[in-house]
């Protein structure tokens, strides 16, 4: 089936029609066979195998691979030719192209590897810091962010205040936490926010916590790694700043392709590269990452055309059914504990689960075995949450509601052993 740019990009207001099928707006999230005719625009996993692991990157659509091979065979044909001349007026298509997606101006974002490196040349590059100040960040954020900010400690002078955020969370509670710690901490001066956690799938009201914080003067940098694409959202509606993006994983971009977004007013905040000449006043300058996959950058539009035409919203719509599917099944059983909240606002489609009493990572990291030996479902251990390791659960929208009944039956017959 071939999704081609020119199928994708249909007329506003119209359903695109990719291989003879309508790709519908208004997809129900428990329709089987329209979401099946969707799995066949992307490459099937291993035969026999259950993959609920789709948190670490995402799988490109056929059309997308296929522009990729077309990109690399390109880029190795022409070399440099191609790099030092045409690439560089093709980078600013695809930076519109990103930034049509994200709704804000093409010179608030660069390209980075990934989230990571998005979120760590935020974190290091932020220069508003002085000693004394204190920096801020909890339990659920990313492992490479918080060793980050704790060094902030070492780098900038600063005081680094670590919290746990409730389990069970709620809306409430979770502003109760972020609010009790700035209150408790008048000298924080910079919070890192994750969007959605990649340990446990928590959403937290990023919106209200944002303008808590812009209240008492802290500056907020929020790690959307795992939201863009999963979830609906603007950066500008959430009053956002500062923002690390990827594009590989809930995207469908090739393995590699991530996004800085600065406000434009806010780039001087963030260090120049010391890769780069001083005093650059392009956000480009904040990122040198040296020679970068051309290939990938190129096949960025293609990914977004994909993502696009399937939508995000019957996605989301999609993931929080396939989630709500086992998580709630599940939810009170005896020696199972869902870590994510009932709540939609407060998850998308991850949601981690932990079996009662087994809080150690060797502990998960034999479930996680045990999972994938007997029932061939594969899913990944995660640690770092306040109250104990965690196997995470990220289906894919293209996963079935069967294969989500087979995760329920296995946990119910786990959680016996």
């Amino acid at each position: 089936m071939d999704l081609s740019r020119r199928t994708i990009l249909a007329a506003a207001g119209a359903a695109p029609a990719v291989g003879g099928m309508a790709l519908a707006a208004d997809a129900r999230a428990d329709d089987e066979a329209y979401w099946a005719r969707v799995a066949t625009l992307f490459d099937p996993p291993p035969p026999g195998v259950i993959q609920l692991e789709n948190g670490y990157f995402g799988a490109m659509a056929r059309s997308t691979r296929a522009a990729f091979e077309r990109n690399i065979l390109r880029v190795n044909r022409e070399t440099s030719i191609y790099a030092r001349d045409a690439y560089v007026a093709d980078l600013e298509a695809v930076r519109a192209r990103c930034a049509k997606l994200l709704q804000v101006d093409a010179e608030e974002i660069a390209f980075t590897r990934g989230g990571t490196e998005s979120m760590v040349t935020l974190i290091g590059g932020y220069n508003r810091l002085k000693p004394g100040d204190a920096v801020l960040y909890a339990d659920l954020d990313y492992d490479s962010m918080k060793t980050s900010m704790a060094a902030l400690e070492r780098v900038r002078g600063v005081r680094v205040v670590r919290i746990d955020l409730p389990e069970p969370a709620s809306r409430q509670n979770l502003i109760d936490a972020y609010e009790r710690a700035l209150s408790a901490n008048p000298d924080v001066r910079l919070m890192l926010l994750t969007h959605l956690s990649n340990r446990t799938g928590l959403v937290p009201p990023v919106k209200e916590i944002v303008a808590l914080a812009k209240a008492r003067g802290v500056d907020v940098l929020l790690d959307s790694g795992h939201a863009l694409g999963q979830t609906e959202f603007t950066l500008r509606d959430l009053g956002v700043e500062f923002a690390g993006l990827g594009l590989h994983k809930w995207i469908g971009a090739p393995v590699g392709v991530g996004v800085v977004y600065i406000r434009k007013d806010r780039i001087p905040d963030i260090d120049v590269s010391i890769l780069e000449a001083p005093g650059n006043p392009r956000i480009d300058a904040r990122v040198h990452t040296g020679t970068v996959n051309f290939a990938a950058m190129l096949t960025v539009p293609d990914a977004i055309a994909a993502h696009e035409a399937i939508g995000l919203a019957p996605k989301a719509r999609r993931l929080r059914y396939l989630r709500d599917r086992w998580a709630e099944a599940i939810r009170g059983h005896p020696g199972v504990e869902v870590l994510t909240p009932p709540d939609p606002a407060l998850h998308a489609g991850i949601t981690s689960f932990r079996l009662t009493g087994r809080t150690s990572m060797d502990d998960n990291r034999a479930l996680r075995a045990r999972l994938f030996e007997r029932y061939r479902i594969f899913t990944i251990e995660r640690a770092g949450v306040a109250k104990g390791c965690c196997i995470r659960v990220s289906p894919s929208f293209v996963n079935t509601a069967a294969q989500m009944d087979a995760l329920t039956a296995a946990l119910r017959d786990l959680a016996k052993a």
